[in-house]
């Protein structure tokens, strides 16, 4: 290479870190989180499915397993199936030739709960002990399944999808100015976590039948949560009370995640470059804030939810600095957290299923990032 050019070279990768991780090239098939996607998939199925019941367990541990009630809660939440529908439906980007979504479906179909004034899904089994009904719980699920009938245009997952968008909007009201309620049995507060799912289900809604109603809930929903909850920094607080208006100011990952993709949807609908624009200071903000160091602040699951926004971004801005940022924490995590089973044990020791399905979601989307874009090695 001649000097000079060598030298601009040089200069432009001063000027533009992102050049670092450009398009993988052809041949270049490391596919080492593709392994490990792979081996905790395996994990999952041999430690936390129960074959006779068809049900998954909540934790590995029996003697973590929660009495509610009166009632000794073995099986999972439905808030783990929701960690676990996404991680499939990432794992069929992947292998065409899996059939995964089929099945979780029919193990979420466990929690359907009929009660007015609009179906939904309980957080427990109901042929068991059914539980209470959260919003946020129902909009995950609503979320994964538009983001099957993109990929697919299988109409069942429209279907779900609509389901779910009419039972979530039960928990608006004009309380505060608007916003939806975290549970159908409780009206103390309206939370970011209602409240940016929310926006993508209806967006995702939008994007599915063009039907400008679903843009206008969108839009309501989310110039209500920017007011009520947006940090000054441009992350997102935890809930607003409805008693007093007070703010419960802890600032989770999956709280900047939702509202960071939904700016990204924001844009790839209109075409507005103002909610590219706030995307990219909201996407730097995070980046400090949650990847600074050199492990995840929070639960996997919670860090899942940020990764989805900064890949949704990446369509629109080719700087690979959010997604090398988060991999530093991600490849820590797998070279500290791991055992000998394949199962990790978290931040708080107990090995549970929402987190497990959380990292299982991480893989599969580093698995696909590693198959169109050059990360450098896996450091684990």
């Amino acid at each position: 290479m001649k000097k000079t050019n060598f030298v601009l070279l040089v200069l432009l990768m001063l000027v533009f870190p992102g050049l670092l991780s450009a398009k993988k090239k052809a041949g270049d098939n490391d596919e080492c989180y593709k392994k490990e996607m792979l081996s905790l998939q395996k994990a999952i199925q041999k430690d936390f499915f129960d074959p006779v019941s068809g049900y998954y367990y909540v934790v590995l541990d029996s003697s973590k397993r929660e009495v509610k009630d009166g009632y000794l809660r073995e099986y999972t939440y439905l808030w783990s199936l929701c960690a676990m529908f996404q991680a499939t439906n990432e794992i069929e980007k992947l292998d065409k030739k899996a059939k995964l979504m089929g099945p979780m479906i029919k193990n979420i179909d466990n929690y359907y709960d009929p009660a007015p004034p609009k179906p939904g899904y309980s957080d427990y089994i109901m042929n068991l002990k059914p539980g209470e009904r959260y919003f946020d719980d129902n909009q995950w699920i609503g979320i994964t399944a538009l983001d099957g009938y993109a990929r697919t245009k299988n109409k069942s997952y429209l279907k779900l999808g609509k389901l779910v968008y009419d039972f979530m909007m039960t928990g608006y009201d004009n309380v505060l100015g608007g916003g939806i309620y975290w549970k159908d049995t409780s009206k103390s507060s309206k939370n970011t976590c209602s409240n940016g799912p929310g926006v993508l289900v209806a967006l995702q809604m939008y994007q599915a039948t063009n039907e400008q109603s679903y843009l206008d809930t969108a839009l309501l929903i989310f110039n209500w949560t920017n007011e009520k909850l947006k940090t000054p920094t441009g992350l997102y607080y935890d809930n607003i009370r409805t008693k007093d208006g007070s703010i419960g100011k802890a600032t989770f990952s999956y709280n900047t995640g939702t509202m960071l993709e939904s700016y990204v949807y924001l844009y790839e609908i209109t075409g507005d470059e103002k909610y590219l624009d706030e995307a990219n200071k909201i996407a730097d903000s995070s980046l400090d804030f949650f990847y600074g160091g050199e492990k995840f602040r929070d639960g996997y699951w919670f860090n899942a939810v940020l990764l989805r926004a900064y890949q949704h971004l990446l369509k629109y801005n080719k700087d690979m600095k959010y997604i090398q940022g988060f991999k530093k924490c991600l490849d820590a995590a797998i070279k500290n957290d791991k055992n000998e089973k394949g199962l990790f044990t978290g931040r708080d020791g107990i090995q549970n299923l929402v987190e497990h399905g959380g990292m299982l979601e991480i893989l599969a989307r580093f698995a696909w990032i590693e198959s169109h874009y050059d990360i450098t090695n896996c450091d684990f």
